[in-house]
């Protein structure tokens, strides 16, 4: 079992910076996806941005230019940094890692989510 640990959330204003963390209880084998997803009061969790281990990332549109996605698969970590922040971006980031194992089954992993509030 795969436990998923978030750090860094918090309150920033417009425009400011914030980076959140994730580590893993367990080094992530084989084919596997690490991401971030975020969900706003009243709004459907949505995925905010993804990295593969292959290499690939992924954006929201929402995001892109300003959200960076990046993995130290050695230290077990992923992070998000995020720039430019909105108000538009408050809201609970959940840590997720699906994995592939050798017979092609998914395995899913979340985090217990982290704040972050963007406001004046």
């Amino acid at each position: 079992q795969v436990q998923l640990v978030e750090s860094g959330g918090g309150l920033v204003q417009p425009g400011g910076s914030l980076r959140v963390s994730c580590k893993s209880s367990s080094t992530i084998f084989g084919t596997n996806v690490k991401g971030w997803y975020r969900q706003a009061p009243g709004k459907q969790r949505e995925l905010v941005a993804s990295t593969y281990s292959d290499g690939r990332t992924n954006y929201a549109d929402s995001v892109k230019g300003r959200f960076t996605i990046s993995r130290d698969d050695l230290d077990n970590t992923v992070l998000l940094q995020m720039n430019r922040l909105e108000p538009e971006d408050t809201a609970v980031y959940y840590c997720n890692v699906k994995m592939w194992d050798g017979s092609g089954n998914l395995r899913e992993y979340w985090g217990q989510g982290t704040q972050v509030t963007v406001s004046s």
